[in-house]
């Protein structure tokens, strides 16, 4: 059948987690962009909802509880150095609760907090895209916002 994202386009999600405005990234140890700061996602299970995906992606990944969540955008990715090729939903969390973890050290070296304006470096394109896709809105905004409709 083949390999998402090697074989064939993969379907994936990426939670920006942002609390006092600095944004959780955790530092990639597998391809694609391997030693890159990256958010937090992962790929989408057949018959499994997009935005399911992203909360479960993100509690995997982090050890926080994820409350509501919004999606902000899509990005395709094609990685030439990897050979690897995805498209994900972008989504924003300002809900959660707890201390993030390193969960998965076979995936993952190191994480932070971190100013948005202020990121680290090498950031992976993924991420980038993620931050260019981010509302102006604070996160207090956005959850009126979202009350609101």
């Amino acid at each position: 059948m083949g390999k998402p994202g090697l074989d064939f386009p993969g379907f994936g999600v990426g939670v920006v987690i942002l609390r006092d405005a600095k944004v959780l990234l955790y530092k990639r140890l597998r391809p694609p962009e391997a030693g890159y700061w990256n958010i937090v996602g992962g790929k989408v299970d057949h018959m499994e909802p997009a935005e399911q995906a992203a909360r479960r992606e993100a509690e995997e990944e982090t050890g926080l509880k994820i409350g509501r969540i919004e999606k902000i955008g899509m990005t395709e990715q094609i990685i030439d150095t990897d050979r690897q090729h995805w498209i994900s939903l972008l989504y924003l969390a300002c809900d959660v609760e707890g201390e993030p973890q390193l969960t998965e050290p076979d995936k993952l070296s190191d994480f932070g907090w971190f100013p948005i304006k202020d990121l680290p470096k090498p950031l992976s394109a993924f991420t980038k895209a993620a931050m260019s896709a981010l509302p102006s809105a604070e996160c207090s905004q956005l959850s009126a916002r979202s009350d609101a409709s």
